[in-house]
C-alpha cells in the first residue's frame, strides 16, 4: 500500500507537527506539510490538521484540490483545542472532489493558550501511532 502523510497547522505549539511526527515514526513514512504536493498515486494519505474558525484552513482545501487525482483515500487526523472535530468539514470538500473519506478518524484534545494545558498528552500519541498503524 502506497501511504504519504501530510499536516497543516499555524500554532506556534505545535501540536498538529507533533501528532504528524508521531504518526510518521510509526509507520515510516515522511510527514510533509501540505505545500509539498503529491509526486505519485497515494492509496491512503494521512491528513493531520486542525479546526481554525469552526472549519479546516484554506491551505488544506487548496492541497486536496491540487491532489485529488493523486488520492485514493483521506484518513482524517486531528486535534482541537475547542473539542471540535475536523471530519465533518473535511468530508464537505472530499465529497466537493470525489475523493473517499475513511469513517474513522483520530481525533485528541490540544492545548491553547490556558485551555488542555498539556496536551495532547504522550498517551494521546501512542493512540495516534496505534492509529495510523491499524490503517495501513
Amino acid at each position: 500500500m502506497n501511504v504519504a502523510i501530510r499536516f497543516f497547522t499555524r500554532s506556534k505549539k505545535g501540536n498538529t507537527k507533533k501528532l504528524a511526527d508521531a504518526v510518521s515514526a510509526a509507520i515510516g513514512v515522511e510527514a510533509k506539510d501540505v505545500t509539498a504536493d503529491l509526486s505519485e498515486k497515494v492509496d491512503r494519505l494521512f491528513l493531520i490538521n486542525a479546526m481554525y474558525a469552526a472549519n479546516i484552513d484554506e491551505d488544506v482545501k487548496a492541497f486536496l484540490e491540487r491532489n485529488k487525482d493523486n488520492i485514493g483515500e483521506v484518513v482524517n487526523m486531528n486535534t482541537a483545542a475547542t473539542g471540535a472535530s475536523t471530519w465533518k468539514a473535511v468530508k464537505k470538500e472530499t465529497d466537493k472532489l470525489g475523493i473517499k473519506l475513511s469513517e474513522k478518524e483520530f481525533h485528541c484534545a490540544a492545548s491553547w493558550v490556558f485551555i488542555n494545558k498539556g496536551l495532547p498528552s504522550d498517551e494521546d500519541f501512542a493512540k495516534a501511532k496505534k492509529f495510523a498503524k491499524s490503517m495501513i
